[in-house]
Formats: C-alpha cells, structure tokens, sequence
C-alpha cells in the first residue's frame, strides 16, 4: 500500500443564517433557548501533490431566495488561500443540497465526485415529496446531470479512495447518499462531515438535524464518522460556527473567513 499524502486542510467560510436552537434539532429542545446560527463552509484538501476542492456552496440569487446572509462567493474565499476554482480538477460534492453543489459551473476544469444513491436520489421518486425536495435547487441537479452527459463526473458506490490519504465513505441518512471525507494530516486522520453532522451538538447528543431521509442511517453514521476518525476532535461538521473558534486562520487577515483544520 502506497505512503498516505499528507494533506493541509482548510474550512472556508462563505455564509451565514441565524436561527433558534429548536431548528437545528429533530427532537424538541428548550423552547426558551438562545439563537443558535449556523455557517456555511466549503473545503479545500491541498498536498504537494493535488488540490481538491470539497463543495462549491450557493451563489447570491439562491440566498435572496432562501434568505441566507452570503458574505462571499466560495470561490473568492478560496482564492484567498491560493486556490483558482478555474484551475481545480477534482471537487467532490458531498451531496445534492443547494448549499452545497451551487456554483459547480464555476469550476470548468473539474471532475465531480458524487455517490451513485445521491444521484439516484436527487432524480428519482422521492423528488415528489417536498420534504425531500425543499433543500435542493432544480437547476443544480439538471447541471449537474448534464455534466454526467460531458463526461465530468465521476460515480462512487460506497467507499472510495481518491488517493492514499484521501478517501471517500457512503453515509447517507441526511440524503439518499451523502459522503463524508476522510484526510490524513499531520494531526492524524481527519474526517470532514459535511452534514453527516451538521453541529458538534448532533454527534455529541444524537439529536440529529431535522432535515433527514433516513434517520437510522444518520445516526449509524455519527458511528461510522468516529471510527474514521482519530478521535472525535479529528471530526469536523459542516455548519458550525464553533470550527471557526477552535482553528485558527491561516494567516491573521483570514481570521473568521478561513480556517486551518490540520
């Protein structure tokens, strides 16, 4: 078996919606809790050797739309760290949920990486239903379909490795098959959620988010999310605000926009 890459990882903040607690749990909580806002983040895995890019978030119309605060287009926040999304071969999309596969035609060059069952899913009969529905953008999925027809994207049926040191792991349960990342770093095996767990609080509670397909995959995944992991410190989620608190940026005038995970 080949040497892992080690890879530097990166959390780029691009919006913000705030919110009460009691939206971000399927289970009821306090009712007189405090506001619990949410981030959006894309990521960036970057070795020696290769650049991937980890979702392409929403664009200014989808936020008037869905009334999101968009502090910047993902691929500026990017670009802050040296990344050209035009130059970018590989982008994995996590899943097909506007938040996260906006902005695919910003990246010309690249490949998607993209479970068969989320494909399956985003175009087939759970579509009718506007529980299933509500977090995905039509135009996103027919972009992407038509980028199946040029070629550029690139199925996975379950667990996949892009490299040493950069795989791929099925987990569905939030989507018919959302993926979460697996990186090896300095620090050790570092695993990027995305909204297997959206929220430090869903893994630690299993409480999940209440947008959800499958609820006895969610949470059979917080447990595959740990044993992928070195510990669950090595867990990164994908909305919350605290990613930003624990890392530091990158360098100091990326304080609150970038932060380091490795």
């Amino acid at each position: 078996m080949a040497n892992p890459e080690i890879f530097e990882v990166y959390a780029v903040k691009y919006a913000v919606h705030d919110r009460l607690a009691q939206e971000n749990f399927l289970r009821p909580v306090d009712p007189h809790d405090s506001a619990m806002p949410i981030d959006y983040f894309v990521w960036a895995v970057v070795s020696e050797a290769r650049t991937v890019v980890i979702d392409t978030g929403f664009n200014a119309e989808v936020a008037a739309k869905r009334g999101r605060t968009l502090l910047r287009c993902p691929t500026e926040g990017l670009a802050l760290i040296g990344i050209d999304a035009a130059e970018v071969t590989d982008v994995v999309i996590t899943h097909m949920h506007y938040d996260h596969v906006g902005n695919f035609d910003l990246f010309p060059k690249a490949d998607f990486h993209l479970q068969d069952d989320e494909m399956a899913f985003a175009t087939g009969r759970h579509m009718r239903h506007g529980q299933f529905r509500g977090a995905i953008e039509l135009e996103d999925v027919v972009g992407m379909v038509r980028r199946v027809y040029d070629g550029r994207v690139v199925f996975h049926k379950g667990d996949a490795e892009l490299t040493a040191g950069l795989s791929l792991h099925r987990i569905g349960g939030h989507t018919g098959g959302l993926q979460s990342v697996r990186v090896r770093t300095r620090r050790g095996w570092v695993v990027l959620a995305s909204d297997a767990s959206h929220l430090y609080a869903h893994l630690r509670e299993v409480n999940p988010f209440p947008i959800v397909f499958n609820i006895g995959e969610m949470i059979d995944g917080y447990d595959i999310l740990r044993r992928l992991a070195d510990s669950e410190d090595h867990i990164i989620p994908g909305h919350d605000p605290k990613v930003m608190e624990i890392y530091p940026a990158p360098r100091p005038d990326l304080q609150g926009i970038v932060a380091r995970l490795d």
